[in-house]
């Protein structure tokens, strides 16, 4: 669990003045990208790239801050340097995750961006992108935002290029480089859970009509909007869409309107010199406190037929004197075309949300027992994933005990108590993935194990009752979420991750304690065709390290 050590700091800008923090401490935007390893080498990611720019009025809106389309500009532009430094070939964006901006940034402030590969995959690779700013006159620095981007190679006269693998060298890399698959499995599947949501989508019957809020804008791409491939840079094309964004959500408040977050998006194609680029916005829905934009670049040249560029959801909040949000007006649907928009809109800020809660907390922020639900299971799925396999990337374990081939490792920090079993057996790594990943085996060294919800072929929900470790006492009960995933390459190990999750159809009874678990589960390592390396993980809450260690003793 990655925690800040800060001091804070008073910083005001034109309009209004804020206590920020100035962050110092693991996954640091400033830290110094030089690291030494334990052979003592001095080491640097070859794929990092750094650009920082001070914010001239030439980069800022109406109220002195540094527009976000200028801002996702340089993002782009940032980690599509170092997505070709590691390609050795042109790349170009395919799509951006979900940004959220923590902060503004004000004139005369200097913007630092920071990218570097997380991971490549075949002809893919996701570029991690941190933005951070600083107070050149106070010294004090903040997290703005961080965003990950997936590049593709282009394709060359010898045909589609296939990427060298990312070597991971330090923990944080190795962290960065095993959740790149999680979050790629999950932008794969991320358009399914729109489409399941909107059958319980509720209409609002508003006042302000969705029409008004309608822009249609007109750019002609011209060489300076163009990189070094002869195509649009996709920041301009994002910083466009960010302009008419702007202007639908302001036609709704009749006020100046503050960007929050950007969904994840895809460029479906690319756009040239000379062509015309008509940028279409309305706003979706109005809730009390935010309004979601929808946006669509559609390109073309001379009579030729409009080409989809690109199609963004972006939402704003309007911001009183105390910058506090504002209520909104709401929204009234047009037929067809404004409904759809309109129910869309209610399932991506369930999306949100569910995101928000399960994925950016820390982890000593979300409760052991999260609820589960359809709509959450792709974003608790990952979540479980990838609390293993921050937990497993970890290097500072201490060997605690070690006995017939089995040693036992532990980690207390910042009130969290982990614990590795590690061990050598002679079965063959799939099998023993198929075998350890079905609970139900369970019943040979517990009282009873169910299947509650077989939710896919990845994710099941089981109900497991454990026997009471003192006499007299009355056993243990777990709701759990079990996570399957297999390698994605030679690199990766089978994982079976696991998380207590709440049920409403199955509430704690007398006849037994209720557990949590907070992460737990399985990596499975591939030594050779007969053997495999078994590691178990588990981990829990500082103040209940006894109740943990005598259970490992019992097992």
């Amino acid at each position: 669990v990655n925690q800040s050590i800060g001091r804070h700091c008073y910083c005001s800008t034109k309009s209004h003045s804020r206590v920020m923090s100035c962050e110092k401490g693991d996954g640091d935007p400033m830290e110094d990208p030089l690291f030494i390893l334990e052979s003592g080498e001095v080491y640097r990611n070859p794929t990092e790239v750094k650009m920082s720019q001070i914010v001239m009025p030439c980069h800022a809106n109406h109220c002195g801050e540094l527009s976000v389309g200028q801002l996702l500009k340089w993002m782009d532009s940032t980690a599509c340097l170092s997505a070709e430094r590691h390609a050795g070939s042109p790349c170009i964006t395919a799509s951006v995750d979900d940004i959220h901006f923590e902060h503004t940034i004000g004139v005369g402030q200097v913007v630092n961006i920071k990218a570097k590969v997380n991971r490549a995959f075949t002809s893919s690779m996701e570029v991690g992108i941190t933005v951070s700013c600083e107070d050149l006159f106070s010294s004090c620095q903040w997290n703005v935002c961080n965003a990950f981007a997936t590049f593709v190679a282009r394709r060359t006269e010898e045909g589609k290029v296939r990427l060298k693998q990312v070597i991971p060298r330090t923990q944080t890399e190795q962290m960065e480089y095993s959740i790149a698959a999680e979050r790629r499995r999950m932008r794969l599947t991320h358009a399914e859970i729109i489409t399941d949501l909107l059958s319980k989508c509720q209409e609002y019957q508003g006042a302000v009509s969705a029409e008004r809020t309608r822009v249609e804008s007109v750019e002609l791409v011209l060489p300076p909007h163009a990189n070094h491939q002869v195509s649009t840079f996709g920041g301009q094309i994002m910083a466009w869409m960010e302009n008419v964004a702007t202007i639908a959500a302001c036609r709704l408040c009749n006020a100046h309107p503050t960007l929050r977050t950007i969904d994840m998006f895809h460029f479906r194609g690319p756009s040239h010199i000379g062509d015309r680029l008509v940028l279409k916005a309305i706003v979706n829905n109005a809730f009390k406190h935010s309004m979601e934009v929808g946006v669509c670049a559609e390109a073309y040249q001379g009579a030729g037929a409009l080409r989809h560029i690109n199609s963004a959801f972006m939402t704003f909040e309007v911001l009183d004197k105390d910058r506090k949000p504002r209520t909104l007006p709401r929204i009234r649907p047009e037929p067809v075309d404004g409904k759809r928009r309109y129910q869309e809109a209610i399932a991506r800020k369930k999306i949100r949300l569910d995101r928000k809660y399960i994925i950016s907390c820390k982890q000593t922020e979300v409760p052991l027992s999260v609820p589960w639900d359809i709509s959450n299971q792709m974003y608790l799925s990952y979540n479980n994933v990838s609390a293993l396999k921050m937990m497993a990337a970890r290097s500072n374990w201490m060997l605690s005990s070690e006995k017939n081939k089995v040693s036992l490792y532990t980690l207390e920090e910042n009130q969290i108590l982990c614990f590795k079993v590690e061990t050598h057996v002679t079965v063959p790594a799939e099998q023993a993935f198929h075998l350890l990943s079905d609970l139900r085996r369970r019943h040979e060294w517990d009282r009873k194990c169910d299947v509650i919800i077989q939710a896919d072929e990845d994710d099941t929900i089981y109900r497991v009752a454990t026997p009471c470790v003192s006499k007299g006492g009355k056993g243990q009960d777990f709701i759990l979420l079990a996570s399957r995933r297999k390698p994605c390459d030679s690199r990766d190990p089978y994982l079976i991750a696991l998380r207590s999750v709440t049920l409403p159809t199955h509430p704690a009874t007398e006849d037994y304690t209720r557990g949590e678990v907070l992460c737990a589960g399985f990596s499975i390592w591939e030594e050779s065709n007969a053997v495999t390396k078994v590691g178990q993980w588990g981990s829990s809450l500082a103040k209940r390290k006894a109740c943990l260690v005598q259970n490992l003793f019992v097992l």
